[in-house]
């Protein structure tokens, strides 16, 4: 597999595979294997630079296969993993604390992915309540049973279905890929959408209110999995989740002195102080408080809070 080289400068590939807004990416020696779209990739990173190759497409010619790893792949690449986001201004513009400052210099190059809005709807229905690696294996067994099969060198890897493939299934197929009660919100979600009656291509062109009102009105979906979609699918960069357990960084950094905070209050706080790279901000702190205490106290910045007294692995729970 031939591999070419994109410029990728403020950019941790790693940190940001694992830091907690996609779920599929599995590492694979020097590298990572996974899907853009249809595309199955291998992407590794060397410095400033990342090497990526296209698998084997099925149904392409040999020729056909080269032009397109030749005329696709950086674009794609570079599209995917939001090369282009302005990463120091943005990271300029958080709020200038010392609870921010610190998740700002811990995740040092973790950008936000640009998700396909179908699969990042789909897995965060599937997120509702559930820990990382949970996710990780529910988007694995829908890949699996529903997907297409794709191969990267010797390694097999799984696009995920799409909307009308879903849409066929019936809920016990989905209760086997072990969604539970979920499995009836995807369901129905997947035939509204693909019968067209919700058309999540032409929803880019709304407002952030209007936006987050549609998706609202989509089974399986509330105000949290709306704003994950908003921003990591719709590039919504302002859009500022909320769970339980950002709520408790929330509650615990910025008001230690409240024994109650409402959610709204939160979401006014977080809408307000955050400002428009609120999703960003949201994605630093919820990776540093899970990972930071995992490096060694010389790997960190010495002013570097400790998980801001949160568990912080892989178990936390992301919905």
């Amino acid at each position: 597999m031939k591999l070419i080289k994109i410029p990728a400068a403020d950019f941790d590939l790693a940190m940001t595979l694992d830091s907690g807004q996609i779920f599929h990416w599995e590492k694979i020696g020097n590298g990572f294997i996974g899907t853009i779209g249809d595309l199955p990739i291998y992407v590794e990173q060397r410095a400033n630079t990342l090497k990526a190759g296209v698998g084997k497409l099925d149904g392409l010619k040999p020729s056909s296969f080269r032009r397109a790893k030749e005329s696709v792949i950086g674009r794609r690449v570079a599209q995917y993993f939001a090369l282009d986001h302005p990463l120091a201004e943005i990271c300029a513009s958080f709020p200038d604390d010392p609870v921010m400052n610190a998740a700002r210099l811990f995740c040092r190059g973790l950008r936000i992915i640009r998700q396909p809005k179908w699969e990042c709807l789909a897995t965060f229905i599937c997120s509702s309540m559930k820990q990382v690696e949970h996710i990780r294996q529910i988007s694995l067994a829908l890949r699996r049973r529903f997907g297409d099969r794709r191969k990267v060198g010797d390694h097999v890897v799984y696009t995920f279905p799409p909307a009308q493939r879903i849409a066929r299934a019936t809920e016990n197929d989905l209760r086997e890929c072990a969604l539970g009660y979920r499995a009836k919100n995807l369901l129905a979600t997947a035939r509204l959408v693909s019968s067209g009656e919700c058309d999540l291509e032409s929803w880019s062109a709304l407002s952030d209110p209007d936006l987050r009102q549609k998706l609202c009105s989509l089974p399986g979906v509330g105000a949290k999995i709306a704003n994950c979609v908003m921003l990591f699918a719709y590039e919504r960069l302002r859009a500022f989740p909320i769970d339980v357990w950002i709520a408790r960084v929330l509650k615990q950094q910025y008001f230690p002195r409240k024994k109650k905070v409402t959610e709204p209050r939160l979401r006014e706080f977080s809408e307000t102080y955050f400002g428009e790279h609120g999703g960003y901000a949201q994605q630093y702190l919820f990776h540093h408080a899970r990972m930071g205490p995992r490096r060694s106290d010389t790997s960190r910045d010495s002013s570097t809070p400790k998980a801001f007294g949160v568990r912080n692995d892989k178990r936390v729970v992301r919905g």
